[in-house]
């Protein structure tokens, strides 16, 4: 015990011939010492994942404040401004266009954002497709028609314009999309819950969420058998590729993939929580209520907090864990029941 004491001495020693005793020297590191402590703060704070909302009682609050009422639709148009507001105005704000620190110095914040953002923006261009078209000849809402492309502005511009400014832009014309749906004086305003139309977002859902799962599971890297033409014996491809490849995700972006695939269940989870809602009858009518659910609980699972200081990446039957392997096993599963839900919302 009393080495540890001494040695934990010298080192105070030490470090305190290193601090002038007096004159401008001392106060400019004291000062430097209290902007690091400061920045470490508040990027551990920031750092932090925000806390789920009910997308029917965002509903509630939007419609309340603009003296509507919820209608047909309301609750997965309130889940889509819910979540990007909150993208927005999470403490630190909206991260990754941030030039200075400590936003510039965070790496896995700005990862979940993007994920975030991407389920954001599937959302918006069904919305603007398919989910208040009647069929694919008729014309889309002015609003989500505004709305849309803003969503998908360069997520990393810092000014001229700002990624912000043009994301609230397209809230706003959101939120204007969302009182309409409620005024019976605007009948063009409308949101088509058909088993169609939630297939057709359920499918680009499928892909990204396979996309992910890959990413992932390529942590440990796999040699994986060509199949990409699989299945038709006349299909082609413009070049020919090798019959069997090594797929790894590179080392430094590990940590990347695994919380763009939490900020994509994060979205995720809000997203089909408003489905539920508004798409509850077709759902009853397909019997298919409770798969939907069981794709929440999936997902939900995939939120599970990470104990560990860092995502780490043991091989799959070592001694360490692999968390990028867990949160590919949430997220196949999910995967695995979208497909099965599309095909029962195929179903007569």
């Amino acid at each position: 015990m009393n080495a540890v004491k001494d040695t934990w001495d010298d080192w105070r020693d030490r470090m305190l011939d290193w601090v002038p005793e007096k004159g401008p020297g001392k106060w400019i590191l004291s000062a430097f010492i209290l902007y690091v402590l400061t920045i470490l703060v508040l990027g551990i704070y920031w750092s932090s994942t925000p806390e789920h909302f009910d997308p029917a009682e965002k509903a509630a609050d939007y419609a309340a404040a603009d003296g509507g009422e919820v209608v047909t639709g309301s609750v997965t148009t309130a889940a889509l401004m819910g979540v990007m507001e909150t993208l927005l105005d999470k403490p630190g704000g909206y991260l990754h266009n941030d030039r200075f620190p400590p936003g510039v110095l965070l790496d896995n914040t700005p990862n979940w954002e993007y994920g975030v953002l991407i389920q954001v923006r599937d959302l918006s261009r069904a919305m603007r497709e398919v989910f208040s078209r009647s069929q694919s000849q008729s014309t889309e809402d002015k609003d989500l028609a505004m709305a849309e492309p803003r969503y998908h502005f360069d997520s990393d511009s810092w000014v001229l314009p700002s990624t912000e400014s043009e994301y609230r832009e397209a809230l706003s014309y959101t939120r204007n999309y969302f009182q309409r749906l409620s005024d019976a004086n605007q009948p063009g305003a409308q949101f088509y819950t058909r088993s169609d139309n939630l297939r057709y977002w359920l499918s680009t859902v499928n892909t990204r969420l396979g996309s992910l799962s890959q990413r992932l599971s390529a942590s440990v890297g796999q040699r994986r058998l060509n199949t990409d033409l699989a299945g038709d014996s006349a299909a082609g491809q413009s070049t020919s590729g090798p019959g069997e490849v090594l797929v790894k995700t590179p080392w430094l972006e590990i940590d990347d993939v695994f919380y763009e695939a939490r900020g994509t269940t994060w979205a995720l989870i809000h997203f089909l929580k408003a489905v539920e809602v508004d798409f509850a009858d077709v759902l009853r009518k397909k019997n298919a209520l409770v798969s939907l659910q069981q794709i929440i609980r999936e997902l939900e699972g995939a939120q599970e907090p990470l104990w560990s200081p860092m995502v780490l990446n043991g091989t799959g039957f070592g001694l360490f864990a692999n968390h990028s392997l867990v949160m590919a096993s949430y997220i196949s599963r999910a995967n695995a029941a979208i497909i099965d839900l599309r095909d029962l919302l195929l179903q007569g």
